[in-house]
């Protein structure tokens, strides 16, 4: 049977950014003991927390697996998606790999485009913020200043980016092509950035 600590792993693993009311539900215990657990695997550098904005209001707080909380569970997806593109790079160059992942990109986003005509920029950036949600990016979007500022809170690929940094072409790709509008990167997890980011100036959202 599992303890109350690998279930709060496990289910870090499942859903990061859980707070600690959604882990205390999930784990089944109350929160001051889940705040206990955490405070324990906070100091083994298990877990992170930070605080996160969603809309008006206070931040607030949530919780997700460090690397060393990763490695607690299988990933041999990693070592296998690894070994397939150090394969691949055999056969093309880097800028070949690179336009492999945009072009996956592009497939994703024509599957979406007949919905997304339909839609405002801001339920664009929505379903958008959805949809990466679901492929374990965590994504939230904010106005700000004369632009919207789109943030990935976690990146599903990092073990892979670490080797393959094209892996970054499709998730910026899926954005800019989703919304007609080219997305610029500011900040990058790669480089040491707190999330990936991406800024659309409002100028550009009046063509659409």
């Amino acid at each position: 049977m599992k303890s109350t600590r690998e279930k709060i792993l496990l289910t870090l693993l499942k859903k990061p950014q859980s707070t600690i009311s959604d882990l205390a539900e999930s784990v089944d215990i109350n929160t001051i003991s889940v705040r206990h657990h955490l405070s324990s695997l906070q100091v083994d550098n298990l877990i992170v927390a930070e605080e996160v904005r969603h809309g008006v209001g206070r931040p607030r707080l949530v919780y997700s697996l460090t690397e060393e909380g990763l490695e607690k569970f299988p990933t041999r997806y990693f070592r296998l998606t690894n070994r397939i593109l150090k394969r691949v790079r055999k056969s093309v160059s880097d800028e070949q790999v690179g336009e492999l992942f945009i072009e996956i990109a592009k497939d994703i986003a024509s599957d979406h485009q007949k919905h997304l005509k339909l839609l405002s920029i801001e339920e664009k950036l929505t379903y958008i913020q959805n949809l990466l949600d679901e492929e374990g990016f965590y994504v939230d979007w904010e106005k700000q200043d004369n632009q919207y500022v789109i943030n990935e809170v976690s990146c599903p690929y990092y073990q892979v980016v670490l080797n393959n940094p094209e892996v970054c072409n499709l998730d910026q790709t899926l954005i800019s092509e989703m919304l007609s509008i080219p997305a610029k990167k500011i900040e990058c997890i790669l480089t040491g950035g707190k999330h990936c980011s991406y800024v659309i100036p409002f100028e550009s959202t009046e063509k659409l």
